[in-house]
């Protein structure tokens, strides 16, 4: 692994010197075993920890297939999805990888007994397979999560609908939380140049499902004046969301659990933000009963907000918790786009809200090839930005899940894999300093935000 870093960190390797680099027998890859994937029965959700199901093994290079690639990581980042397998719910990952492996022999390779897990890197391509031509060794590189085979008609329209239509490194294997990744060739698109490799992984999957979620003709279709009630608004995916709003020239109201995360979403430009946690909104009397007093508070607040209008959209993905209310605050005619879940599956909501208003409820998932393409071209340009606020270690995976897990984070998380440092990877310099504030935002914002003459963590 040392000379491939070493040919990556030099200004003047050519593509024929990557291609002659020897490809190691293994690398270092964060894993979840399948023999553990018992291991938190019995406990609540809150009480699983990644730290004790994550581990950094040394795994076997796989087999290079044809329309496939090798790539060097140099950095990578933790989703929801991370967390999700770490902690073996809503099932353990280990089925998906079986069920995958009965394709063909060349996806048995994914059935495995550890699944090395990640769905975003930066990093350099090492070898192609056969079949590929539109990437060379040597390309700096970011990917999208999506895997499809393409074999049926069903996904030629939307690749999303493909019906083996997988996640890259949550139901997949050889994912991007390693020093080594297998992915499809058109998985690749490029690296934004005046990023860093931490910043130019952060993005991927949140920032291309936000597009799908929000922007897409397959989503909400958002447009200028639509007022988009935002959950989650400083998060790895709401942060995404809010900058499309804003970019689009749409009014984000943004929901936030802390002043520190209010004050995210003022330095990102929004205006309308409402602190949950501060108005005490409570949608659920008990585990089983909704308080739809609670729905019309929450109404009445987004009115204020908004000179008296309801929401053109709902940008929902905690689920369970928020979903009933997601369905009552949105306006006539309007739609609630929902996916993820965090806080659980199961959505109930009153129909009388929905049917008689003509109200829709869009399922999103991810984004097809074209989406994550324009995300990305997007986040190139230097519209949309990077929302990475703290960087980890690849040896410590454990602790950036646990804390995306208890909410701790801000924005996204990354994690270096190969990059021995942050700030590297650097192309365009020129471009970063007219962008360095936005790219800072989610670093630079204080601990401690000082309100009304105190300060409140």
């Amino acid at each position: 692994m040392n000379e491939i870093l070493d040919a990556i960190l030099a200004s003047d390797t050519a593509p024929e010197d990557f291609a002659a680099l020897r490809i190691p027998e293994s690398y270092r890859a964060v894993t979840v075993r399948k023999d553990e994937a018992d291991m938190f029965a019995g406990l609540t959700t809150r009480e699983k920890d990644p730290r004790k199901s994550l581990h950094v093994d040394e795994v076997p290079v796989p087999e290079l297939g044809p329309g496939e690639a090798l790539v060097a990581v140099m950095a990578s980042s933790v989703n929801y999805n991370s967390v999700w397998t770490s902690i073996f719910e809503p099932l353990p990952t280990f089925g998906f990888l079986e069920r995958y492996g009965k394709l063909s022999p060349l996806a048995k390779r994914h059935d495995l007994p550890y699944h090395i897990i990640g769905s975003d890197l930066a990093g350099v391509v090492l070898r192609t397979g056969p079949g590929v031509n539109a990437w060379k060794p040597g390309a700096e590189v970011v990917a999208h999560c999506l895997s499809v085979e393409l074999e049926s008609s069903d996904g030629h329209n939307d690749t999303m609908l493909d019906p083996e239509q997988r996640i890259w490194g949550f139901e997949t294997n050889f994912g991007g939380l390693a020093e080594i990744a297998l992915v499809k060739a058109n998985q690749l698109m490029p690296k934004p140049a005046h990023l860093s490799w931490e910043e130019a992984a952060a993005p991927g999957l949140v920032n291309s499902t936000a597009y799908r979620q929000l922007v897409s003709r397959n989503g909400a279709g958002m447009k200028q004046g639509d007022n988009v009630l935002i959950w989650g608004a400083s998060g790895g995916l709401g942060s995404y969301a809010t900058q499309f709003a804003l970019a689009g020239g749409a009014n984000p109201i943004c929901v936030v659990s802390s002043p520190r995360k209010a004050e995210i979403c003022r330095r990102m430009g929004a205006e309308a933000i409402i602190d949950r946690t501060a108005e005490d909104y409570r949608f659920w009397k008990d585990d089983g009963t909704q308080d739809p007093r609670e729905w019309k508070r929450f109404g009445k607040k987004i009115r204020e907000l908004t000179g008296g209008e309801d929401v053109d959209i709902v940008f929902e993905h905690p689920g369970r918790e928020t979903f009933g209310a997601s369905v009552y605050v949105t306006r006539k005619g309007g739609t609630i786009v929902t996916c993820a879940s965090t806080s659980g599956y199961t959505h109930e909501y009153d129909n009388r809200y929905l049917w008689m208003s003509l109200k829709r409820i869009i399922g999103s998932h991810f984004a097809n090839y074209r989406e994550a393409w324009e995300a990305n071209r997007l986040i190139a340009k230097g519209r949309i930005h990077p929302t990475l606020s703290k960087t980890y270690r690849l040896e410590d995976t454990g602790q950036a899940a646990y804390d995306v897990h208890r909410n701790r984070h801000q924005g996204k998380v990354g994690v270096l894999c190969l990059a021995p440092e942050e700030g590297m990877g650097v192309r365009d310099q020129a471009m970063r300093d007219r962008h360095i504030d936005a790219i800072n935002l989610f670093r630079d914002v204080p601990e401690r935000t000082v309100e009304h003459g105190k300060d409140v963590r």
